[in-house]
């Protein structure tokens, strides 16, 4: 990105800031503050505008913060809660496991963790905390595809010899029927995991709860009896942010 671009981005948060603080704004107001012509002011105000996050109000030529930012806010908020909300039952999850227990959510065809707790087991310092995983190869991505949070990419990426990269090979439908999705050694070698679906008030599948751990530990023969427990973990998850049926 080029320094102007940067500059504009710059320019448009304090656009945001300022129509946040005070409600409402002239165009000539906010490039006084911003000291900028009032050109520049009206080509910003415009791009956000057309993002939906300023919009004009009754009083022609003033400008307020627009729908958009609430669905920004209302985004942000929901993976706020379910975090917090799934914190309880992911520490007593981590406790009973003794491994590492994830919440991933869908971003922009991949899975992405928000939270994390290590168990007592845990012999791996990685944070996955806001790392995009490939949907495939990941437990929860391959929860988060099976129930549709996820649109299957055209083109599965190999990450170990064991990295499933045909889509008819990788048992969506069993995953549905199950309610707990399994990799092993699909993302790295010596790394097994499962997870299972988190739904939302309405009943749609809005995140996965996931346990990794050493394949020498979490090993496939464990796999059915772990599925159960993230299973009836991730619907107490669930209860938590709404969902009862």
């Amino acid at each position: 990105m080029s320094n102007g671009s940067v500059q504009s981005v710059d320019r448009a948060i304090a656009i945001l800031e300022i129509l946040a603080r005070d409600g409402a704004s002239r165009v000539t107001d906010l490039a006084a503050e911003l000291d900028v012509h009032k050109s520049t002011a009206f080509r910003l105000l415009a791009a956000l505008e057309q993002g939906g996050l300023v919009e004009q109000s009754g009083d022609r030529g003033r400008y307020r913060l627009g729908f958009g930012v609430v669905r920004l806010a209302g985004a942000a908020t929901a993976q706020l809660d379910l975090a917090k909300e799934s914190r309880e039952v992911c520490l007593r999850l981590a406790g009973e496991l003794g491994e590492t227990v994830n919440v991933a959510v869908p971003r922009d065809g991949c899975a992405v963790n928000i939270s994390q707790v290590r168990g007592p087991s845990a012999i791996s310092g990685h944070n996955w905390v806001g790392q995009r995983t490939p949907a495939h190869a990941t437990s929860s991505g391959k929860v988060l595809l099976a129930f549709g949070a996820l649109a299957l990419p055209e083109v599965l990426d190999r990450f170990t010899p064991l990295t499933i990269t045909d889509a008819r090979l990788l048992g969506l439908a069993e995953i549905r029927r199950r309610g707990w999705a399994f990799t092993v050694e699909e993302l790295e070698l010596g790394l097994n995991a499962v997870a299972a679906p988190v739904r939302g008030g309405d009943g749609a599948v809005v995140a996965a709860v996931s346990v990794s751990g050493p394949s020498y530990r979490l090993t496939p023969q464990r796999l059915p009896e772990v599925g159960e427990v993230m299973a009836v973990g991730a619907r107490e998850i669930s209860q938590r942010i709404g969902h009862y049926r």
